[in-house]
């Protein structure tokens, strides 16, 4: 079932199949791609011993995510259950009655349950400002689409409905064929009118607590698609990777004892639903984690020749991303910047401020990483400059240490009198606050926030 263009180089570690003697390997082993964690062709030997500390740290890291997985996750769920109860309405006293009662305190799956990430900007509305007709409107649909992205299919569906007065499509958990188990998450809205009708398609990002798309993160495997170049490993298999390849979806055949593949799940969505309407269009989105699988869905589609994949291209009116993180190399970034040119595909990189995620993984020989297309960079007054790259692209640069710890300190002095400045729908959450004084330790944590995102799309 290979695709007609097969990788033509790849390195993929399997945390998985590693012992501890392994780890000892890793530091010291003369042939480390044959060893039963480290699956890889024979160009890449030079390449693992370049990077022999960097698969150490990879793999040691997504061995502790596992090992914490269920802890990680029962301390995300108590924490968001205690936001909730305290952010309610109700008093203690009526909680407390419900609970006696038999109702319970509120659930994840209700519509009114916000997650940790959504208490850190619980802004609902769009910007009624931002007409269809102003050239923000798309990114602040798909800032807004990307935030909302964190919480459960029940919320989405009401905030889209309820308050965007559009149409809901669905809220799919999809297949990681690596990891055994659905890490992946989209959901999808009509934006339909007389004058448009636009499909927006957004990823979830990495939730705090989620130790399966942390593993996705700190993946280091790596693939080399022929004439396209190489791709960052954990991202693939989040989007639907499968034994090393991606089969054109005429020969892909879906296992359905599990949940659906990223890429050929969403594919088929978006098919049947451009098929109704000649005029109606798509655009991609997604903050962190979400903004490396919206750039890398039209990777694929490039890749996969065919009247399907053309027919996806044609209608894809843009990509929008909101603290990405680095995707692939400088073969990658060319590929990408010819095909979208070639495909009229609009493709605009969010980044605010310090924010480290889009300076990741670090862009050097080691791991190559390289960003492309262009780079909308908001500064902490919000201001737009359109660059090639980020300043200081590497976040361990130490030139802007001193920089990035007076930006952190005015960013939290800001989030006390910027409902003054701007009105009272910019006030931030006192979890928000707090995030923000870690923020003026390790600079760069806070601005990966959605709320600086939803504000660069308003006020930039």
């Amino acid at each position: 079932m290979a695709s007609d263009k097969p990788f033509c180089n790849h390195m993929l570690l399997r945390p998985e199949d590693v012992g501890f003697s392994d780890l000892l390997h890793i530091l010291f082993s003369k042939h480390l791609e044959r060893r039963r964690f480290c699956h890889s062709s024979e160009q890449t030997e030079h390449d693992l011993d370049e990077g022999r500390l960097l698969i150490f740290l990879s793999i040691l890291v997504q061995k502790l995510l596992r090992f914490v997985a269920g802890p990680m996750a029962g301390v995300g769920r108590v924490i968001e259950m205690c936001l909730n109860i305290f952010s309610s309405r109700q008093n203690m006293v009526g909680l407390l009655q419900n609970f006696l009662g038999g109702k319970g305190m509120p659930g994840k799956s209700s519509r009114t349950f916000v997650s940790f990430i959504g208490h850190l900007d619980k802004r609902v509305e769009l910007d009624r400002n931002i007409k269809f007709t102003d050239g923000n409107y798309n990114a602040a649909l798909c800032m807004m689409a990307s935030k909302i992205s964190y919480e459960n299919k029940f919320y989405i569906e009401t905030t889209v409905q309820d308050h965007w007065k559009m149409e809901f499509l669905g809220s799919y958990d999809f297949w990681n064929d690596y990891q055994r188990k659905a890490t992946t998450q989209a959901f999808m809205l009509r934006d339909r009118s007389d004058d448009h009708d636009t499909i927006v398609v957004a990823f979830r990002g990495t939730e705090p607590f989620d130790a399966d798309a942390w593993c996705s993160d700190f993946d280091i495997s790596w693939y080399q698609l022929e004439e396209v170049g190489r791709i960052h490993g954990g991202f693939m298999k989040a989007l639907g990777l499968q034994n090393n390849s991606w089969p054109k979806p005429e020969e892909f055949k879906q296992d359905n004892s599990h949940p659906a593949l990223a890429y050929y799940g969403i594919r088929d969505i978006l098919k049947k639903h451009l098929l109704e309407n000649d005029k109606a269009r798509y655009i991609i989105t997604g903050h962190s984690l979400g903004g490396a699988l919206a750039i890398l869905f039209p990777a694929i589609l490039t890749f996969h020749n065919g009247k399907d994949s053309d027919l996806l291209l044609k209608r894809l009116e843009g990509v929008y991303t909101f603290g990405q993180p680095r995707v692939g190399d400088k073969d990658f970034g060319r590929y990408m910047e010819k095909k979208m040119k070639e495909h009229k595909i609009k493709y605009f990189r969010f980044v605010y401020g310090n924010d480290i995620v889009p300076r990741l993984p670090y862009d050097d020989k080691a791991l190559m990483f390289k960003h492309f297309g262009t780079c909308l960079y908001y500064n902490r007054q919000y201001e737009v400059q359109v660059l090639e790259e980020e300043p200081n692209k590497n976040y361990f640069d130490p030139t802007a240490a001193m920089s990035k710890h007076l930006t952190a300190i005015w960013e939290l002095i800001r989030s006390f009198i910027i409902p003054y400045a701007k009105g009272p729908e910019y006030k931030e959450s006192w979890l928000l606050k707090a995030i923000r004084v870690f923020g003026v330790i390790i600079p760069g944590v806070a601005a990966h926030n959605p709320q600086d995102y939803v504000n660069s799309t308003r006020l930039g």
